[in-house]
């Protein structure tokens, strides 16, 4: 499983990076500039990592819901951009994107150790 890890955050950051320039260079026609890209590849470099790192320490149960929380987010991403009625579907799509990741990848790692103190228990 180590040797497929580096490929998961690799495919999971491009995956991100690719889904955000959609949404805002295509959906949105707004021009991107140098630092919307910087912006975009710092946040899928973090997300990759923090998906390798997930399956690196074994805590299957947090990838798994880290995971679902960032297709989450991007639907709410897409869905704010798409559904825009007052102007701010823009911002209000980002936000949520950022949000529902970070909100995801908490309350992921709290479900894993969890899990974690409840085999312990029982194993004593």
């Amino acid at each position: 499983m180590d040797k497929k890890l580096w490929k998961i955050g690799f495919f999971t950051s491009l995956t991100s990076f690719c889904l955000l320039i959609l949404g805002v260079r295509t959906v949105l026609g707004t021009e991107l500039v140098l630092k919307n890209y910087f912006a975009f590849g710092v946040f899928s470099l973090t997300v990759g990592i923090l998906a390798s790192s997930l399956l690196f320490y074994k805590f299957k149960i947090a990838f798994r819901i880290f995971m679902a929380a960032l297709i989450l987010g991007f639907a709410e991403f897409f869905r704010s951009f798409l559904m825009d009625t007052n102007g701010f579907g823009d911002l209000i799509g980002v936000l949520s994107l950022f949000i529902i990741t970070t909100f995801g990848f908490g309350i992921a790692v709290i479900v894993q150790f969890i899990v974690i103190g409840i085999r312990k228990m029982k194993s004593k």
